[in-house]
């Protein structure tokens, strides 16, 4: 049963493009062509658009997604840090099941095999509301920039090259930390230690 859920998981994740924010929290705005300087638009690829979807597609949603799945992919690799350090929290994670968060192996994979069932729907259920915006946390407000759903009292920049320039390590650290989550991942399932192959 593991092993299938397992299935579904990687099936769910391949088709994360199916999600789509509901109606009322998507905005339609003209067709916007990126240029250098742009947030996000970095060295050494500069405009990389090798599809053409640039001038098609509205690239608003796209930009939420990529900084909502790179801040993601950045908890993920630090708990994969973490994990095969050894850290864990201290009780119970499954009472019921009586499983210790100690209990639980490191690797992305391996921990979730050792997941209970009703955890694993958690995650499914936690996943697919983030997905498709129902979270109140996680809702991206049409009338400001990409990625920005702080509250009014969130500390931002003043300076616009302070700005410009952490906004931007936001992006290239999510881009790679999606690449070394996908890393570790393809490692496990290959057989060897995720961080060490």
């Amino acid at each position: 049963a593991r092993r299938l859920l397992l299935k579904m998981a990687l099936s769910l994740m391949s088709a994360h493009a199916a999600f789509q924010a509901p109606a009322p929290l998507m905005r339609s705005r003209p067709v916007q062509m990126f240029s250098e300087g742009d947030i996000g638009v970095t060295r050494p690829l500069g405009v990389y658009d090798p599809l053409g979807l640039i001038s098609t597609r509205d690239m608003f949603r796209y930009e939420v997604m990529e900084i909502k799945h790179g801040r993601a992919a950045m908890l993920g690799f630090v708990h994969v840090i973490l994990t095969e350090a050894g850290a864990r929290f201290p009780g119970y994670l499954s009472p019921t099941a009586g499983l210790k968060f100690s209990d639980v192996p490191s690797g992305c994979i391996a921990s979730l095999e050792a997941l209970p069932t009703p955890a694993w729907l958690q995650i499914m259920v936690v996943g697919c509301f983030a997905e498709t915006g129902y979270f109140l946390f996680n809702s991206q407000d049409p009338s400001k920039a990409p990625g920005d759903i702080a509250g009014d009292n969130w500390v931002r920049y003043s300076d616009k090259a302070t700005k410009t320039f952490k906004l931007n390590a936001e992006r290239n650290n999510g881009r790679a930390a999606m690449l070394g989550i996908t890393g570790c991942l393809i490692h496990e399932l290959l057989g060897v230690d995720a961080l060490y192959p």
